[in-house]
């Protein structure tokens, strides 16, 4: 299996590349397929550098939509930088949940995979993604908070929440405060369908916030991302439909799914995992009827569906899932 498709979702030329047709759907990405409509109609002077005043407005914007105070917020040019960069400022050990996001196992030197029942009762630093990916499992607050608190007193609790926008309710971005142990990572892409914005955020105590700051220098974002951004979080009708609307598209993908003889799991919208005997096959032959979806090299019976934009993507890919 080639890696373009199985380290993360996206690869489309390639997949053109290598399957040929034409009138592509991409399943892979698990971002919302119904974009914030918002950014074609905006203009950026090109010329100038981004002003620190705007991207003060933006943190100060995506803080009250996290929850959270805007000296928490710190913007970053995608959520996987975000990450990376923490995982280096907190160093140590650490423990990541698997499977999850490759990023997690790579963050911090020296992590090592965890199963859940090590994660509840083992202290030390410890990443993990709610609700997670690929199979949407989500941990309520009241659990993460307790998960906080097994932290013990050198350990962290690092949550990933690229996926929490659609139902915040599991958010414990609220939580975050000088005094805790916690760091929270935000994606705007997914919800928002704009990953090529490149944005995301990290909410932590005022330390890591500055530090996270000297490191990214003095210009971390575009103008664009700054002018998507503020707006699009702004944008609180388009925020409660699509709140609204993504769980009645993922129940219509799950029907679907469930009439085929297929169990979804998850609880995030925004994508669904199957469980076959032969993924591979399955991926195959998606991609031959030009519909790309998300394997995994080392769960071969795994493939992970994106939400379909419409009613017409769900009845072809429900015509080729049929057509075994």
């Amino acid at each position: 299996m080639n890696a373009n498709w199985t380290w993360h979702g996206g690869g489309i030329e390639a997949a053109k590349r290598h399957f040929g047709g034409e009138d592509w759907i991409d399943l892979s990405t698990g971002i919302n397929p119904h974009p914030w409509p918002g950014a074609a109609a905006l203009a950026f002077d090109w010329q100038r550098l981004p002003d620190p005043e705007a991207l003060a407005q933006l943190e100060a914007i995506a803080a009250s939509f996290f929850g959270i105070e805007a000296g928490h917020v710190c913007a970053v040019p995608g959520s996987e930088i975000g990450l990376r960069l923490t995982g280096m400022l907190i160093g140590g050990p650490a423990r990541h949940i698997a499977p999850s996001y490759r990023t997690h196992g790579e963050m911090i030197a020296g992590s090592v995979p965890a199963g859940a029942d090590t994660a509840s009762g083992q202290g030390g630093t410890l990443i993990l993604a709610n609700p997670n990916n690929p199979d949407g499992r989500t941990i309520d607050a009241a659990a993460m908070r307790a998960l906080l608190r097994r932290r013990g007193p050198d350990g962290w609790l690092l949550v990933d929440e690229a996926f929490a926008d659609a139902d915040p309710a599991a958010s414990i971005a609220a939580s975050v405060d000088d005094r805790e142990r916690l760091v929270v990572f935000r994606s705007f892409g997914k919800f928002f369908g704009l990953a090529g914005v490149r944005l995301g955020f990290v909410v932590a105590p005022r330390a890591i916030v500055a530090a996270l700051r000297e490191r990214l220098g003095a210009w971390p974002l575009s103008a664009a991302a700054i002018a998507i951004g503020t707006a699009a979080y702004a944008d609180t009708g388009w925020i409660d439909a699509a709140r609204a609307r993504l769980p009645k598209d993922a129940a219509a993908l799950d029907a679907m799914l469930m009439r085929l003889g297929f169990a979804p799991t998850g609880s995030s919208p925004l994508f669904r995992l199957i469980d076959v005997d032969d993924a591979q096959a399955l991926f195959d032959r998606l991609a031959r009827r030009a519909i790309l979806t998300r394997p995994f090299a080392e769960q071969p019976r795994w493939l992970r569906l994106g939400l379909p934009a419409d009613a017409a993507t769900l009845a072809r890919l429900e015509a080729v899932l049929a057509d075994g």
